[in-house]
């Protein structure tokens, strides 16, 4: 039990990767709506002789496989779903689903994990249980898949001592591995904030109180939370992505609604957004005779890798690709529902190189690159037969 998995050991399953990887980019399911892309993983699993449990918070599939006497468990997770966004690729295996498209890479990372899946029950190189987590929904921030799984007792059915997962990352070459112990991706939040004032004629302002004016002041106020607020060491975001107020010219209206997304990666500093945020929409309405209703919309945690297991896997990454092809993350400020699991379990969650030519994610001209198919593939059939080796 010591020759473990490397690329060379997926040279013949390539194609069949690719094949699969595009036949679910062309049939993308959005959040919740994966039914026949999670009858699709069941099936394969099945057929290669897990025991699978489907429907599990939603349309999330687990495949398990306990070989030996190892008592050690682990836990390698995939996304399934897909986005509300009209593909551009022009692509032969494009989206054939109107205004739908898998744009993060989700058909990739749930192709490679299907791979790594055929491998380990054909060559059963370990000791112990190990638990293949497909989930639904990363895509939906108000239904988060991760969470729907663990309330429907997904670490409780199925028990692990670590759990790892991956996503892809336009810019980096493909097949590099990228992480870091600690935070990894940002907390994200949102906020609504309407601003109440008094309607009045355009002509005649004294007789009112203008919200949008309010509105204006507080928007700039706010772009000290993070120059003044927040160590500069550190690092945050405070975004209005919405502001609407009024009907017409000739009317000042009676009140103004912005919507704002807040990042940060640690605890203390996702609270000061929210107080800062708070305060100065309260004092800048003060000022100006108007009220505020602020609402917040508690978003995913930080991704928090857990030093021991991000060392391991790290390690494991260097034995595949080379030294070369491993490469600490910087610091992402986009957020991903894996956080969760991390909250409740020890792990780590890495980063696959897409290309440097890559498209954006969430972008429609965005593709998954094959060529990292197989890098992904060995990388979980490795790491689970080391961290399962007896």
């Amino acid at each position: 039990m010591t020759d473990f998995a490397s690329i060379e050991s997926f040279a013949a399953a390539e194609a069949r990767l690719v094949a699969v990887r595009r036949q679910l980019h062309a049939n993308p399911e959005l959040s919740h709506q994966e039914e026949k892309t999670a009858a699709f993983v069941a099936g394969q699993l099945e057929s290669w002789g897990y025991e699978v449990t489907r429907n599990v918070g939603g349309h999330g599939v687990v495949g398990r496989l306990k070989v030996g006497e190892g008592n050690r468990s682990i836990a390698l997770r995939a996304d399934m779903d897909a986005l509300p966004i009209t593909e551009s690729t022009g692509l032969a295996y494009a989206s054939t689903v109107a205004g739908v498209m898998h744009a993060c890479g989700h058909d990739g990372h749930t192709a490679i994990l299907l791979g790594a899946a055929e491998y380990l029950a054909q060559s059963r190189n370990f000791s112990g249980t190990l638990n293949l987590i497909f989930q639904p929904a990363e895509e939906s921030a108000g239904r988060s898949g991760a969470v729907a799984m663990m309330d429907d007792g997904l670490f409780e059915r199925f028990p692990c001592d670590a759990i790892f997962g991956l996503h892809n990352h336009p810019g980096a070459p493909a097949g590099m591995i990228l992480s870091r112990p600690g935070p990894l991706m940002a907390a994200s939040d949102s906020a609504t904030l309407t601003v109440h004032g008094k309607g009045a004629h355009a002509a005649r302002p004294h007789l009112g109180i203008d919200p949008i004016v309010v509105a204006s002041a507080i928007v700039m106020a706010l772009q000290t939370i993070v120059s003044r607020s927040v160590d500069s060491t550190e690092v945050a975001v405070v975004t209005v992505g919405t502001f609407h107020g009024g009907t017409a010219t000739n009317i000042i209206a009676d009140h103004a609604t912005m919507t704002l997304s807040l990042r940060s990666f640690q605890p203390a500093i996702r609270e000061t957004l929210k107080t800062r945020l708070k305060a100065i929409a309260e004092a800048q309405a003060a000022a100006w005779g108007a009220r505020v209703d602020l609402a917040f919309d508690e978003g995913y945690p930080a991704v928090v890798n857990d030093a021991e297991e991000t060392a391991f896997a790290m390690q494991i990454a260097r034995e595949l690709v080379g030294s070369s092809l491993v490469a600490e993350s910087p610091l992402i400020p986009g957020s991903e529902d894996f956080a969760h699991y991390l909250t409740r379990k020890p792990g780590c969650f890495l980063r696959l190189g897409n290309g440097e030519s890559s498209a954006a994610l969430h972008n429609p001209g965005y593709d998954f690159n094959d060529a990292s198919l197989t890098t992904g593939a060995a990388l979980w059939a490795r790491l689970a037969e080391r961290y399962l080796h007896s």
